[in-house]
């Protein structure tokens, strides 16, 4: 099979591949029919994911068919359209008890990373009945595959880690997907004030479009100034940290309000300064998560009410012998204006 490789920090390539097989009872393989680029992919690519061995075939999102299963999976059969959750759970251990399957003691972030990914043809999926969800009748599955990793992601890490109340005043800095995704499931629970924080002009026009009720570019260094008045010299109740570099995460800590909390997204590769000397005293909160999936089936309750329209945030379309130009795209997105490029099987 034809899958997209891992060759080490700043390397990748489209080879062929030995076709996945079942390893345990617990399996199944997918043959998948849409993936997608995630910001972690290029995290890995920086060499910022020391878990992520070259040789690894990246990805873990997207949809597919399953191809075959194993003697214990009993949700799913051969011939079922499914989406791939980015997180493998087994349901059973002492984190997944707790909801936290991001640390299952078998599972977790694994595809794409310590195992196999879906940017390739077929992918092995462990834990299937609970890592695995059903595509209903006429389901779309370029919206679907939003599911796997980015709606849950913004959700879990920044809107619920973030405590969003009716009412509040939110900023998210990083208009990227992962920042619209948060800013999409935001507005669930109606937030007053909703500020997009990005470099990119283009990024923040689309804030605005899918519901940001203010947008600031940060290119002149008077972001933080700008909130702070925004708000009367108070700040936000929650400051939500979507691109994984130190600025930004410093900016939302100079920018929440006492009693606020600042709900880190980002994947960071860099040491980040913690200013506790401006900070011991405000009462606030500091998230961290990686997104545990727990939200999935409700968001697909919602997306199945036309709530929410997560192909909103898809910009690009390639197929999957075009992936290498997908990354280049996604990667330079500035030029491209990429958001999130669906691959196609």
């Amino acid at each position: 099979m034809k899958a997209l490789v891992y060759k080490g920090p700043g390397q990748k390539a489209l080879e062929e591949h030995a076709k996945p097989v079942l390893a345990a009872p617990g399996d199944a393989i997918v043959r998948m029919t849409k993936t997608t680029i995630c910001g972690t992919d290029l995290h890995i690519l920086k060499g910022d994911v020391a878990t992520c061995a070259p040789g690894r075939i990246l990805g873990h999102e997207g949809t597919g068919i399953v191809e075959s299963v194993g003697a214990a999976v009993v949700a799913f059969k051969p011939g079922d359209r499914v989406v791939v959750s980015c997180v493998s759970s087994c349901g059973k251990c002492v984190y997944c008890r707790r909801g936290m399957f991001s640390h299952c003691t078998t599972g977790g972030w694994i595809l794409g990373n310590t195992i196999d990914g879906t940017q390739a043809e077929y992918v092995r999926t462990p834990h299937a009945d609970t890592s695995l969800y059903p595509i209903s009748e006429g389901g779309d599955e370029e919206a679907l595959a939003m599911l796997s990793d980015i709606l849950p992601t913004g959700f879990e890490c920044g809107v619920l880690n973030g405590k969003v109340q009716p009412g509040a005043s939110v900023a998210i800095v990083g208009a990227g997907p992962i920042g619209l995704a948060a800013l999409l499931t935001a507005q669930l629970y109606s937030p007053a004030l909703i500020v997009m924080v990005d470099l990119d002009d283009n990024r923040l026009a689309v804030a605005k479009r899918f519901g940001a009720t203010a947008t600031v570019n940060s290119t002149d260094g008077k972001a933080v100034a700008a909130i702070l008045k925004m708000t009367g010299g108070r700040g936000v109740d929650t400051a939500i940290e979507a691109v994984g570099i130190p600025a930004t995460f410093e900016m939302c800590a100079e920018i929440v309000a006492p009693g606020g909390v600042v709900a880190n997204i980002g994947v960071h590769g860099k040491q980040v300064a913690l200013h506790l000397e401006l900070l011991w005293d405000r009462n606030i909160s500091i998230t961290t998560r990686l997104v545990d999936t727990s939200s999935t089936p409700m968001l697909l309750s919602i997306l199945g009410s036309s709530r929410i329209d997560p192909k909103q945030l898809i910009t690009h379309r390639f197929a999957f012998d075009r992936i290498l130009d997908a990354y280049a795209a996604f990667a330079d997105a500035a030029k491209s204006k990429a958001l999130k490029v669906i691959v196609a099987f």
